[in-house]
């Protein structure tokens, strides 16, 4: 089926709100301790949050549009010098999800390109992610389009 990579716009946010909560349960299933539970509201309040982001001028949000379907989303900002992160300025790409009957198909790599020609347009000199360490498939993607190894999240949850 074709795709058109797209802006996302209002009439999407269900659309997006859902694959935003299919990435909370995804990283809650690999590390319930790390990551948010989703909750009842997950898909809604995922919504409610990318739709702020698509009001935001440092910010963008992207679907990949089968047939009137959103087939998957990335999420990219803009992120300033940070000294906690010992980096200078920087384009984030915050999510990037297509839905699983969808996989397989070059969307997300199309996604990306999206994401990053838009960031690259807004003056970023570099593009960070990051991806759960049991992720191996995201990872390949993103080694094969040039992206190199350079922090490790490490956690330890402590006794109360």
């Amino acid at each position: 089926m074709p795709v058109t990579i797209r802006k996302a716009e209002s009439r999407d946010l269900a659309a997006v709100g859902r694959l935003g909560a299919m990435l909370m349960r995804t990283h809650y299933a690999f590390d319930p301790q790390r990551f948010l539970p989703p909750g009842e509201s997950a898909e809604s309040g995922y919504a409610h949050f990318l739709g702020s982001v698509m009001k935001s001028r440092d910010a963008c949000v992207f679907v990949a549009d089968e047939n009137g379907d959103v087939a998957g989303y990335i999420y990219v900002a803009l992120e300033p010098l940070s000294w906690k992160e010992l980096r200078g300025p920087a384009g984030f790409i915050h999510d990037i999800l297509v839905r699983e009957e969808s996989r397989g198909a070059g969307i997300a790599k199309q996604l990306l390109s999206a994401g990053i020609d838009w960031l690259r347009e807004q003056g970023a000199p570099r593009v960070l992610l990051w991806t759960a360490a049991p992720n191996e498939i995201a990872q390949r993607l993103f080694r094969g389009l040039g992206f190199r190894d350079t922090m490790l999240e490490m956690t330890m949850e402590l006794d109360r």
